[in-house]
């Protein structure tokens, strides 16, 4: 196999066993249409072509032409078979980080605001908000929407409680005591 570079065409020449390797890759219809394109682009170059001739009847941009060029050149038939591996993105957070989102989240929220927003869970932990949005979702965790009981800052707040519930379950004599949700009232 040799391969030969000039202005805007590229002449591969092909050996008997490497032009038979390829045109029964093209040929197969079992195969992933991406193997057969990437033959069927070493085949039409071997004949001659110009890059923009082999682009067109390939159905492929001249960049994808010379990237599977290059890797045939390098390669050879098996280059055309197997993508490239490449490395991952953003390693994902240590399960110390996760769990630190996760007791951040079911911990009581500063001041006097009624749970964590991921905003301020992110700012807290130092990774970015959608991070902790992902977390939040792969343990199914929304605490925007939990309904807890929430505590009120009114320092006199047990005593009217008492108040409010002793006035409910023991009426004074000749008092009207309506509850709002109670069915037999007829309202609410």
């Amino acid at each position: 196999m040799r391969v030969w570079a000039m202005a805007q065409t590229v002449c591969v020449l092909l050996d008997d066993v490497t032009k038979s390797a390829l045109s029964a890759i093209a040929g197969d219809r079992s195969r992933p249409l991406k193997h057969i394109l990437r033959a069927c682009i070493v085949l039409l170059s071997s004949e001659r072509l110009s890059v923009q001739d082999v682009a067109r009847q390939a159905g492929v941009s001249r960049p994808a032409f010379w990237r599977w060029q290059q890797r045939f050149a390098e390669e050879g038939v098996e280059g055309l078979l197997h993508d490239k591996t490449r490395p991952p993105g953003t390693p994902p957070h240590s399960t110390r980080t996760v769990a630190k989102v996760l007791a951040l989240t079911c911990s009581e929220p500063p001041d006097e605001v009624t749970h964590w927003t991921g905003r301020a869970v992110a700012a807290r932990t130092g990774i970015s908000l959608r991070s902790v949005q992902r977390i939040w979702q792969e343990h199914r965790l929304q605490p925007h929407r939990l309904r807890t009981f929430k505590r009120s800052h009114d320092r006199a707040f047990a005593e009217k409680v008492e108040d409010v519930v002793g006035l409910h379950m023991d009426p004074p004599a000749h008092a009207v005591v309506l509850s709002i949700d109670d069915p037999s009232t007829g309202s609410g």
